[in-house]
């Protein structure tokens, strides 16, 4: 079986979990290639919900194996408090995960100074986690960050560690008693960070390869989404990792052809956290509707979402930079009850039609929305299983989406249970 890369095709959280933790049992091994625990995937399942910050979806089925590629960024707190959550629940994710040891560390000083950077920035601010996700990544290019491989070393760690430190707490104004303070404590963080995951560190480059040698398939998890990319999101209101399926070879430290398939996935709306332009942004009452029936708060911040209507430009876009094979769509049970739907078919940028998204900032924001009226539907899509269970307007909305965008649709989510999805045409997806 190919390698699959699953990604997110709008501003993120559109249900990329589930479909990972449906597809999971399919695969030998599930690589999540980039970013941090600013992502929050969400996954139900046994009336349960597990939200999962950095480990891959798939640690909650036992004898696949997970792997936190060489593209994130681990916050050992993060990591200490993921893991506990699931031995509570009965799952010890060890035996099957593995992590890179090529990985960058999140340290105590990241997360001050992106707290500082977001204060100084005031109304210009990036809406950021403040949980350390770009200073690290920053750290990672000026190449002075630590790796997970660097924890072998504790020698050599200490001594980056506190030129790290120091270098950090000069710039925000610390006295040399705070930061030897700091460096102290986040070496006594590190010796028991360690102590847990030494024995889980590996060149999973190398596994990886020779599982996919050995003919056995890889899904590769993505985090973030398409307009959240550092190069082909909306900048610079962007995470700072590769959020595209090309980043998931570089992240997993693979070659491109080992990606054979991607999936993309989308919310029947659109959603995005944060500041920045948002051409579909619905009108208050509407946003509120929409944000209490989807639950549209972060997984991780619990920051309320901005709604939006579903935006084919942006489609368009997401299929151009990922190569979509598929289409999944989510929440289409979130739009049960509403009297209309609209789609967002094209922009007028000062009067001009814009078939394509543009990538300058301040055209974005300039950007006038045409849309697509269409009726919407009574009968309740909630729980289907089946595409004869969804009423025809659904299904005519569906079909409008897939002939808008060019990208098949074949999967629908009706709901946060396992189970409730729908196979709308022939998938690849599932290896059948």
């Amino acid at each position: 079986m190919p390698g699959l890369a699953v990604v997110g095709t709008q501003w993120g959280d559109e249900g990329k979990g589930k479909f990972v933790d449906i597809l999971a049992p399919r695969f030998h091994t599930v690589v999540r290639f980039g970013g941090g625990h600013n992502a929050g995937h969400t996954v139900v399942t046994g009336g349960r919900e597990f939200i999962l910050h950095l480990l891959p979806s798939a640690v909650l089925h036992p004898g696949v194996r997970s792997v936190v590629g060489n593209g994130c960024v681990v916050d050992p707190l993060a990591f200490f408090e993921e893991v506990e959550m699931l031995e509570a629940a009965g799952r010890d994710p060890s035996p099957d995960l593995l992590l890179s040891d090529r990985a960058q560390i999140i340290l105590p000083v990241h997360r001050a100074i992106e707290a500082r950077e977001e204060e100084r920035l005031g109304k210009h601010r990036i809406g950021t986690t403040r949980r350390g996700i770009g200073p690290a990544y920053a750290d990672k290019a000026a190449r002075r960050g630590l790796r997970l491989g660097d924890l072998r070393h504790p020698d050599y760690r200490d001594e980056r560690l506190a030129h790290l430190v120091a270098g950090h707490g000069e710039l925000l104004g610390w006295s040399e008693s705070r930061i030897a303070e700091e460096i102290a404590g986040t070496r006594e963080l590190l010796d028991r960070f360690a102590s847990r995951v030494l024995p889980l560190i590996a060149d999973t480059s190398l596994v990886i390869h020779e599982t996919l040698e050995a003919g056995h398939g890889v899904l590769f998890e993505g985090a973030q989404a398409t307009l959240l990319d550092l190069d082909h999101g909306t900048y610079p209101f962007v995470t700072s990792s590769t959020a595209v399926a090309a980043g998931a070879a570089v992240g997993a430290g693979v070659g491109p052809g080992a990606v054979g398939r991607v999936l993309g996935v989308s919310k029947a709306y659109m959603t995005r956290v944060g500041e920045g332009p948002f051409p579909t942004e619905m009108d208050p009452e509407q946003n509120r509707t929409i944000q209490e029936k989807g639950n549209e708060f972060g997984a991780t911040t619990r920051r309320p979402r901005r709604c939006g209507w579903f935006d084919s430009v942006v489609l368009r876009y997401a299929r151009r930079v990922n190569g979509l094979d598929e289409l999944a769509i989510t929440k289409l049970d979130v739009l049960d009850g509403l009297d209309e739907v609209r789609i967002g078919v094209r922009y007028l940028l000062d009067g001009d039609a814009v078939e394509e998204f543009p990538g300058e900032f301040g055209a974005l924001a300039r950007c006038e929305v045409e849309y697509r009226s269409m009726p919407g539907w009574d009968r309740p899509t909630a729980g289907a299983t089946r595409l004869e269970d969804l009423p025809p307007e659904a299904r005519h909305y569906l079909d409008t989406l897939e002939e808008l965008s060019g990208v098949p649709v074949t999967l629908v989510s009706t709901g946060p249970d396992r189970e409730a999805f729908v196979r709308r045409r022939e998938t690849g997806v599932f290896g059948d």
